[in-house]
């Protein structure tokens, strides 16, 4: 999966929770996330104009927020573990590690929430 067709994909599915995403998908969209943010952040600081651009870079979070917790259950339902597992992300310091290590692992092949989609890693 391509960048635009990953971040347009993220956002369609904007709270679809079932299914699955591949680990091209989810990695686009977090590059795209992250660079967006730096881009705002870097616009604020050289024009000077910080608080403004932190509004708008809160409510850019706040509108992506549902569809990245939907990525994240659709990413950890591809190696085959229930979205419930993103709760592992409240606990502090080995929770975002396991979430990681989950990210990056490769497809379960077909497993109970879908057939195993095409992934190009």
């Amino acid at each position: 999966m391509k960048f635009t067709e990953s971040v347009k994909t993220v956002y369609s599915k904007y709270a679809t929770f079932s299914g699955r995403a591949t680990r091209s998908e989810y990695w686009w969209f977090v590059l795209f996330l992250y660079a967006t943010i730096l881009c705002a952040v870097l616009l604020g600081v050289a024009t000077g104009i910080d608080k403004p651009i932190l509004a708008l870079i809160g409510i850019f979070v706040a509108i992506s927020f549902i569809p990245i917790v939907a990525l994240r259950v659709r990413r950890l339902h591809d190696i085959g573990k229930s979205g419930w597992w993103i709760f592992w992300g409240l606990v502090p310091y080995i929770g975002g590690f396991i979430l990681f290590i989950f990210s990056v692992m490769g497809s379960d092949g077909e497993n109970e929430y879908g057939p195993d989609p095409f992934d190009e890693n």
